[in-house]
């Protein structure tokens, strides 16, 4: 069930005497809502509750862990009251998703990075220590890697020189940002290391590509345990032959209970995370509809608020975000404070 900070039903919506100017008058909220990435959801929920201190007549905000993916299209669904200002995403926004957001209105969005985090991958503190790479673990979880049925049930299948231990893998839904930054960092260069061949087919045969490089195999071996990351954690605990899958800042979290793998001997830590050395470093957005500045209050405090709160000594690093460069925050700070929305033509 999504973790939510405050439930408040689109019939309650609050009508106000103004126009609201996101519907052109259809009435307006007085309440800011976020959908979207379980990574990205505790640091929006800081943020809520330092703009709640700072300003004590606004409403709480109310914020949804929905996964990246079922977030996008809560958001691109259109403006007005009845849809969300902020979509918390743990990936970049699809050109399609773009597309689908100007059809519906929202065509004028802001793109802000908050930050960064790390795909990590996780055994319990009595595990068996593994020590993996993007090629194994592209062999281990994709559904016909080399083109033919994954039949590997265990790590020694994979590569000799890994233990006998069962492939037991919990990690996200197909709807979690994380999923797709998954299969973007580390399978597809597994496959395209594996199979050279491949790296051409993605933009001439991009199904075909998909079929051998992304698909994830649905036989056991890889378990969608949904968005609630503490989910995985606990079931790591009770099964230390598993690894699991999450955004950095759980592990950070959980490091009592869980120790992170090393991927090509790379351990997953805010410095090599921060440096671009872990090979399942990721940015962390935020994506506002500009339409909804004027007709939701407290919602350019809210972002402000946001870029106050990111700097590398700030709460929300200490919460487990991983700082972005310092030009990548002043770009960021620069598109809240000029309300700069995003150049389709830079999407890719």
């Amino acid at each position: 069930m999504p973790r939510i900070i405050a439930l408040l039903a689109v019939s309650a919506l609050a009508l106000t005497a103004c126009e609201d100017q996101a519907s052109g008058g259809g009435g307006s909220r007085d309440q800011i809502k976020a959908v979207g990435s379980s990574t990205v959801y505790p640091f929006t929920t800081l943020v809520a509750e330092q703009f709640l201190n700072n300003n004590p007549g606004a409403k709480t905000p109310v914020i949804e862990s929905t996964g990246t993916g079922a977030g996008m299209k809560l958001f691109c669904a259109g403006i007005g009251a009845a849809h969300p200002d902020i979509e918390d995403a743990s990936r970049r926004m699809k050109p399609s998703e773009y597309a689908t957001c100007r059809k519906n209105g929202a065509g004028e969005i802001l793109e802000i990075q908050v930050g960064m985090d790390g795909i990590a991958f996780a055994e319990a503190k009595n595990g068996a220590k593994l020590q993996l790479t993007p090629l194994d673990l592209f062999k281990a979880m994709a559904a016909s890697p080399m083109g033919v049925k994954n039949a590997a049930r265990t790590w020694r299948d994979v590569n000799p020189a890994l233990p006998a231990t069962p492939i037991q893998i919990y990690g996200p839904p197909a709807t979690s940002g994380t999923r797709d930054a998954l299969t973007e960092l580390i399978l597809n260069k597994g496959c395209e290391q594996a199979m050279p061949e491949m790296k051409p087919l993605k933009d001439k045969n991009k199904d075909g590509y998909d079929r051998i490089c992304s698909r994830i195999r649905e036989d056991g071996a890889y378990i969608d345990a949904g968005e609630n990351d503490n989910l995985i954690v606990q079931k790591l605990q009770s099964n230390p032959s598993a690894i699991g899958i999450f955004g950095y800042s759980y592990l950070e979290e959980n490091r009592d209970e869980v120790n992170g793998v090393p991927l090509n001997g790379v351990e997953p830590t805010y410095e090599t995370i921060a440096q671009d050395r872990y090979p399942g470093s990721r940015p962390l957005f935020l994506y506002v509809k500009k339409a909804h500045l004027d007709a939701v209050p407290g919602l350019r405090a809210f972002l402000a608020q946001y870029a106050k709160l990111w700097d590398p000594s700030g709460p929300l690093v200490k919460r487990g975000l991983i700082a972005s460069p310092p030009e990548v925050r002043a770009k960021a700070a620069t598109i809240i404070r000029h309300e700069t929305p995003l150049d389709p033509s830079q999407m890719h």
